[in-house]
């Protein structure tokens, strides 16, 4: 099943789920088509595709209307289904403006992590952080069974992020843990921009934890960049290899760098496995050849 098949049966599934009542029909359009879907929208005169047609009244529209008092419209991303956290995400819009991008916990792991991040979000809200914006928590509520959370929208920029201002950002979000470092979890390259004022924009605080060590958002980011570029075996033992070089800025020698570097990977594969997930292929054909070969850990 090619990537439009598996998105618009994901579509269809996450439709009836938010869009469940049987009155005040409204015309959406599937953008910028059914070939590649992306998004579904509300139907302007100048959309070019078919229409589809869903119910408002008793929809999640409706719901996040009374949430933020005006009359919400809403955008539905059309996203893949095989993702381990997948999940419906809308952006609503109201007075010609976005309002917030919202997250909806339609399983018990999406709801983990949706309560993971607001909870996240509101350390962070509490902290004076001078290098890193994170978005704030507008609304965290239940609707229908289905966990609700509404982040304020951040304006994202295209732009290569500076070293130095990555760097900054890894140490500040460490210190959000004081005595034990923090990381955000995902720090990839489409979870942040460089904001007009020169900080760091950085979203999907689902994974933030405190009490890991020290410089695993850098080595999480060095990894996703390798993969876009080679294989997972051969960014694993990239992830190693270059440790020494993307860990020096945050003050690491040589030996617990590298050690940094493998305990992150060992880390990441038992995220995979907790959720039951593997995007990368089975742990011993991508990170036994990058750890096999090192010293013991302590």
């Amino acid at each position: 099943m090619n990537d439009a098949a598996v998105r618009l049966d994901y579509l269809a599934e996450t439709v009836r789920l938010l869009y469940p009542g049987a009155g005040s029909p409204r015309a959406y359009t599937l953008l910028p088509h059914a070939v590649v879907p992306r998004r579904l929208a509300p139907r302007r005169w100048w959309h070019l595709g078919s229409e589809v047609v869903v119910p408002v009244e008793g929809s999640i529209s409706a719901h996040l209307s009374e949430v933020f008092h005006r009359r919400v419209e809403t955008v539905l991303h059309v996203r893949p289904a095989r993702r381990a956290n997948r999940k419906p995400i809308l952006e609503a819009h109201a007075d010609g403006r976005r309002l917030a991008f919202v997250k909806i916990g339609d399983s018990a792991r999406a709801r983990e992590l949706i309560t993971a991040e607001a909870a996240a979000l509101r350390r962070l809200a509490g902290l004076s952080l001078g290098t890193v914006a994170a978005p704030d928590v507008l609304h965290h509520g239940h609707w229908r069974g289905l966990s609700v959370l509404a982040l304020s929208p951040l304006p994202v920029r295209r732009g290569r992020v500076p070293g130095s201002l990555l760097m900054a950002a890894v140490r500040e979000i460490a210190g959000t843990g004081g005595a034990r470092p923090a990381w955000h979890g995902d720090l990839s390259p489409w979870n942040i921009c460089r904001a007009a004022d020169g900080r760091l924009l950085v979203w999907d605080w689902e994974r933030y934890e405190v009490g890991v060590p020290y410089g695993f958002d850098a080595v999480h980011h060095f990894f996703q960049r390798a993969l876009r570029r080679m294989g997972p075996p051969d960014a694993a033992r990239a992830c190693v290899a270059r440790a020494v070089r993307v860990l020096a800025p945050l003050g690491l020698s040589a030996a617990p760098a590298r050690q940094t570097a493998l305990r992150y990977l060992i880390a990441l594969a038992a995220r995979h496995h907790a959720d039951g997930h593997a995007p990368l292929g089975p742990p011993e054909s991508w990170l036994n050849p990058a750890v096999d070969h090192e010293e013991q850990l302590t």
